[in-house]
C-alpha cells in the first residue's frame, strides 16, 4: 500500500509539473471582461469591446465591471463574486483582466478553481494580474500575460500586441525577434516561461501562489520603482533561491524607474545584468512587454525557445 501511495503521489507531481491544455479560441467564441483590482470606466474598456467584436468574438462583460470602492473595482466580496463567476462559466472560453492596479491579492484566497478545473479558460493581463497568473501555475495550468482593455492605443487596428493576444488564445505559434543589447548575454535554451511583474512576484514569495522557477525562462517587468527596490526584490528572490536554477531570463520593460540616494551611476538594466552576473544561462534585456506600450502576449506555463545571440534574439512558442 505504502509502495502504491508512493506511486501515485509520484505521477501525480509528474502531471502538474506540466501545464494542462487550454482552449483555442475561435470566433463566436466568449471573452469575458472582469475587474479583479482597481477601479475602470466604460471609456476605457469601449475600445477593447469593439476590437474584439469587430473580429468576431463574443464579448460577456462583468455586471459588477464598473463598481467603485475606495479606488478598487468594488468591495473584496464583490470582486471575488465577479472573478468567480466568470470562473465559473463554461461558456467562458478566455477571462480578460480589465486592469492592474493593485488589489488582485486580496482576492485570490477566495478564489474557488473546482469548475475551472473542469473547463480550464485563459485567464489573460499584466501588472497586479500576475498574482493570478503565477497562482494558476502553482495549480498547473498557463495563463496569458497581454494587453488589457486599459490603454486605448493597445485596440487600435493594427496594433501588434493586440494582434498577439488573439494569436496566443488561438493556439498560433509566436515568434517574436527583437534587438540585442550589450548587457545580454548570449545562448539558446529552450524552457517554460515564468514570471511577470517583479513587484508581485516579490510579494507572493513563500505563499501559495509563489511560483517554482527551477528550469523555467524567467520573465520579469516593472514601473515606477526606484532603482534600489529593483535591487531588493532580485536581491530576495536570489536569496530564496529564485534565480538560481534558471535556465534564462527575459527583461522587459523597466519603466519610469527612478534613481534617488543609490546606484546614481547605475541604469536599472545595468544593475540588473550585475545582479545575474554569478549566473551563466543567457538573458536578455528590452524584450517588449509590460508598461511601455509595448506588450507581447506571453503564455506563461507554456514552453518556448529562447535564443539570445549578438546580432538579435528571438522568441518561439511553437504550441502544440
Amino acid at each position: 500500500m505504502k509502495r502504491i501511495s508512493l506511486v501515485l503521489c509520484f505521477c501525480l507531481s509528474v502531471l502538474s509539473a506540466f501545464p494542462q491544455a487550454m482552449p483555442r479560441l475561435k470566433t463566436g467564441d466568449t471573452i469575458a471582461i472582469v475587474a479583479p483590482a482597481s477601479a475602470v470606466t466604460p471609456e476605457q474598456v469601449e475600445p477593447a469591446v469593439e476590437y474584439l467584436q469587430q473580429r468576431g468574438f463574443r464579448v460577456l462583460l462583468s455586471p459588477m465591471l464598473y463598481e467603485q470602492a475606495e479606488g478598487f473595482a468594488g468591495t473584496v466580496p464583490q470582486r471575488v463574486a465577479a472573478f468567480q463567476e466568470m470562473l465559473d462559466r463554461p461558456g467562458v472560453k478566455a477571462i480578460l483582466c480589465a486592469r492592474g492596479g493593485y488589489g488582485t491579492v486580496a482576492i485570490i484566497d477566495s478564489l474557488d478553481f473546482s469548475a475551472f478545473r473542469q473547463h480550464p479558460k485563459w485567464v489573460c493581463g499584466y501588472s497586479d494580474v500576475t498574482v493570478l497568473l503565477s497562482h494558476l501555475h502553482t495549480l498547473g495550468y498557463p495563463a496569458l500575460h497581454s494587453v488589457m482593455p486599459i490603454g486605448t492605443r493597445a485596440w487600435q487596428p493594427g496594433n501588434i500586441y493586440a494582434a498577439s493576444f488573439l494569436n496566443a488564445l488561438k493556439g498560433k505559434m509566436l515568434h517574436y525577434k527583437f534587438e540585442a543589447s550589450p548587457l545580454n548575454r548570449t545562448g539558446m535554451v529552450t524552457a517554460p516561461v515564468v514570471g511577470g511583474n517583479l513587484s508581485l512576484l516579490y510579494s507572493l514569495l513563500g505563499s501559495v501562489s509563489d511560483i517554482d522557477t527551477d528550469g523555467k525562462i524567467l520573465f520579469i517587468e516593472d514601473v515606477d520603482e526606484n532603482i534600489y527596490h529593483i535591487d531588493r526584490m532580485l536581491r530576495a528572490l536570489d536569496r530564496a533561491g529564485k534565480l538560481k536554477n534558471l535556465k534564462g531570463v527575459i527583461v522587459g520593460g523597466m519603466t519610469k524607474i527612478t534613481v534617488s540616494d543609490y546606484y546614481q551611476n547605475h541604469d536599472v538594466y545595468s544593475l540588473i545584468a550585475e545582479i545575474l552576473g554569478k549566473y551563466d544561462y543567457p538573458v536578455c534585456f528590452g524584450f517588449p512587454a509590460g508598461h511601455g506600450g509595448q506588450n507581447y502576449a506571453l503564455p506563461m506555463g507554456e514552453t518556448a525557445t529562447l535564443k539570445v545571440s549578438e546580432g538579435g534574439c528571438s522568441l518561439i512558442f511553437r504550441r502544440n
